[in-house]
């Protein structure tokens, strides 16, 4: 609540803290109300001469300076009357300790300049008026010369400004000074909390950003061994069932197993080398940071995934292998193939593998087809599989998270994914990626 003009927190009751009233401190209520004491004694001193200049009883002089002295507790709550009626007593001469006090009071405080300025100009015009009335009945009195009168002029001017200015423009500063460290301090409490804010959303960002990792981490596992083995699997039923009928194909098998699992291994190898850290400059460990190269040229029958994963000219190997596991799919290829971002090339690749994976889970025996479209702005990926033949299911467990992955990935690239029944009644999974990341 405001009640010198300078604004302080409101508390409940109308007081300040840690004082009564209008007081902010305790200490502030002693030094106005010692303060209050002088200035009463000393008005009511002074209203002994009024009395006796005036006419009226002493005691009654002396209870009305006792009582305007006394208006000097109310200068923080109400300043301005204060120095109304610092300036109403001034032709009677007292005050001199409530008008100096009030006017630093008034000038400290938040009240519009103007006012301060007129007050102050009153106060000293009063002043400089009863004190050239009072000093030149003196030196009449006890007779006078023409230079004496300059005097006069001198001592009256001397008089006014000295009891106006001095409290004035000490109040304007520490009002001044109050108001800037009062606005320092807003302002360090708003940085203080800006910082808090910034350290929250940092937490946060940090947080979003281990969850994302975590995420694509446990995509990138998913698609590599849920792939793999699941081909291991399908040929591991296959090994058992021609190892005594057809030996020549059951070693086939076997070794096309140990490909596959070195194959996987080796992409878990690399996946996982994304988690290691090397370290920086001046000691500190920062994560190993992926190189975007361009893609190398990978023959049909490689199939080693090279540098930061799988491309688009490993998808023969990859169909040969479903082929090897019995499934009948056909790939097929639009437009000139050209080298494309590994993100985009790597992400077409699963979205190839994990629709892949999900015939030989879901739809044992079924036609698929695999088609790849190279557009001037984007890439085009197809895996369409017919209904199923009956055969019996391999009994792959499946996680739900094939498609999801699969979205995100092409999602995250700013593509389009599409997955669902297709009219032959069989399923279709599509997504369009652009070329450019």
């Amino acid at each position: 609540m405001t009640m010198t003009g300078v604004t302080e927190p409101d508390v409940p009751g109308g007081g300040a803290p840690g004082g009564p009233w209008w007081w902010a401190r305790r200490r502030s209520l002693v030094l106005d109300a010692s303060l209050a004491v002088v200035s009463a004694v000393e008005c009511a001193a002074e209203g002994v001469s009024f009395a006796h200049s005036s006419g009226i009883p002493v005691t009654l002089g002396m209870g009305f300076g006792f009582v305007v002295g006394a208006t000097l507790l109310l200068r923080r709550r109400w300043p301005i009357a204060v120095v109304l009626i610092a300036l109403a007593v001034t032709p009677a001469q007292m005050g001199l300790v409530l008008g100096v006090a009030s006017l630093y009071t008034l000038a400290a405080s938040d009240v519009p300049r103007r006012i301060i300025a007129s007050l102050a100009v009153m106060t000293g015009a009063g002043t400089l008026i009863v004190a050239f009335i009072q000093t030149h009945h003196d030196v009449v009195r006890h007779g006078s010369s023409p230079s004496a009168k300059w005097g006069v002029v001198a001592i009256t001017v001397l008089v006014a400004v000295g009891l106006t200015a001095p409290p004035v423009l000490l109040g304007l500063y520490v009002g001044a000074r109050r108001r800037l460290v009062e606005t320092l301090r807003e302002r360090a409490d708003g940085l203080e909390r800006e910082l808090s804010l910034l350290a929250e959303k940092a937490g946060e960002r940090a947080e979003r950003a281990r969850i994302e990792e975590r995420t694509r981490i446990a995509r990138e596992m998913h698609d590599v061994v849920a792939h793999r083995v699941s081909l291991m699997v399908v040929h591991a039923s296959a090994l058992r069932s021609v190892v005594r009928d057809d030996p020549d194909r059951a070693v086939g098998s076997a070794e096309l197993l140990g490909d596959m699992g070195r194959q996987a291994l080796n992409e878990l190898r690399q996946m996982l080398g994304v988690l290691r850290t090397e370290p920086a400059a001046g000691g500190a460990a920062r994560p190993a940071e992926p190189v975007v190269r361009p893609v190398p040229a990978v023959t049909e029958r490689s199939a080693e995934p090279d540098g930061d994963g799988p491309y688009l000219a490993q998808l023969g190997v990859l169909v040969e292998q479903s082929r090897a596991a019995g499934m009948a799919v056909s790939l097929s290829e639009e437009g000139d193939r050209r080298p494309l971002a590994a993100p985009v090339e790597r992400t077409a690749y699963r979205v190839v593998q994990e629709a892949l994976t999900n015939v030989h889970k879901h739809a044992v025996g079924a036609t698929t087809l695999v088609r790849v479209a190279y557009r001037a702005e984007e890439i085009a990926v197809l895996v369409e599989n017919g209904p199923p033949d009956g055969q019996p299911s391999a009994g792959l467990p499946s996680g739900g998270n094939g498609l999801v992955g699969m979205k995100e990935r092409v999602s995250a690239l700013g593509g389009g994914f599409v997955a669902g029944p297709s009219r032959s009644g069989g399923f279709r999974v599509s997504a369009v990626i652009p070329a450019r990341v």
